[in-house]
């Protein structure tokens, strides 16, 4: 009886035992069940909130931009196509009070027509240089050609090369109606010129920093209201930008005329206005200018409808100019959208409010 009950006692325990360590392992799975759950919704989740990117430009491609000359004498102003999809312009001061716009193309994915293209002056090279830029233009000044030739700097020139066509719907002078395409610049740059589409990193294509979201000025130490801005660049020459409350963009007007596409029949919008205060000499026929694109300088950025103070600095022509807010010191951001540099010269008026 004894033994029995002994043997009784010894199966009630194993068959205990065996219950616990199975309820155990049923607790493990159910736990490690629930932790893969969790990980896989944790999974699902950031793929589908994928990051905000820039909208203006891809920020993280090395891809080398065009850099186009173009026409922004009237009334050659009448028909310029294409400056809505570049995602830079600068407006550079030229001889007889004039201006030409120096407009940066990246990864435009449709065959844009864009123009009308005009000549090079030296100046440019300092902006293309910048970016790693591909600069394309129709001629140039004595001085702008052989620096193109001395520097080595990629380019292509409609008095040479293939991408081009002329049209003149408004009967204008001859040199008024070069136009040009993203495709065709493209196709030509790298199947017939060769040249290396890529630069060493995207940071060497890109001279600002972008934010994701609408950069608010309002509260920024030094802030000033910036509805309207009219920046004279030269006695032939007045740009404005006026700010709608709506689109959070500026419309650009040359010299009081609304600016659009003639092609699409848009108005040219900024985003982003950066004024920096440059002074110029002229080159040894006292007639080109010679822009001081070196050394430092102040401005103002303006985006939605504020404005800041701003210092501005290049070591040499090679270099990328650094834009830095002049309260704090500290390098802007810009909104995401286009940005248009007006080269103002300090002698020239200039009004923000």
């Amino acid at each position: 009886m004894k033994v029995k009950r002994l043997l009784s006692l010894l199966l009630v325990c194993l068959f205990s035992s065996m219950m616990i360590l199975n309820l155990g392992a049923c607790g493990k799975k159910k736990a490690q069940e629930a932790e893969t759950e969790t990980e896989t919704e944790e999974t699902t989740q950031e793929q589908t909130e994928a990051p905000e990117v820039v909208d203006v430009v891809d920020v993280n491609s090395k891809t080398r931009p065009f850099a186009i000359s173009i026409n922004n004498v009237y009334p050659a102003t009448t028909v310029q196509r294409g400056l809505n999809k570049a995602f830079l312009i600068y407006e550079i001061p030229v001889e007889g009070g004039q201006t030409r716009l120096l407009a940066f193309f990246k990864d435009v994915e449709e065959d844009l027509q864009v123009g009308t293209v005009r000549s090079a002056r030296h100046n440019m090279l300092d902006y293309c240089f910048e970016s790693d830029a591909i600069f394309v233009h129709f001629g140039g000044s004595d001085w702008a050609i052989s620096q193109i030739s001395s520097t080595g700097i990629d380019d292509i020139n409609g008095m040479y090369d293939s991408p081009f066509w002329r049209e003149n719907p408004k009967n204008l002078a001859t040199e008024h109606t070069a136009y040009t395409s993203t495709l065709k610049l493209l196709e030509y740059a790298r199947d017939t010129k060769d040249f290396n589409m890529e630069a060493d990193s995207a940071e060497d294509t890109l001279v600002f920093n972008y934010n994701v979201s609408d950069v608010d000025l309002s509260g920024v130490e030094g802030a000033l209201p910036a509805t309207n801005v009219k920046v004279t660049i030269g006695g032939a020459q007045t740009t404005t930008f006026s700010y709608d409350q709506t689109t959070k963009e500026y419309t650009r007007a040359n010299n009081g005329t609304t600016a659009s596409d003639y092609g699409t029949g848009e108005s040219f919008t900024a985003k982003n206005i950066i004024v920096q205060n440059i002074s110029y000499g002229y080159m040894s026929d006292n007639y080109c200018l010679d822009i001081y694109t070196t050394g430092s300088g102040t401005g103002y950025y303006i985006t939605n409808g504020s404005a800041i103070p701003i210092n501005w600095s290049k070591a040499d022509r090679y270099a990328q100019t650094v834009y830095t807010n002049a309260a704090t010191g500290e390098e802007i951001e810009l909104s995401d959208g286009r940005t248009y540099v007006e080269l103002h010269p300090t002698s020239e008026g200039l009004t923000i409010e």
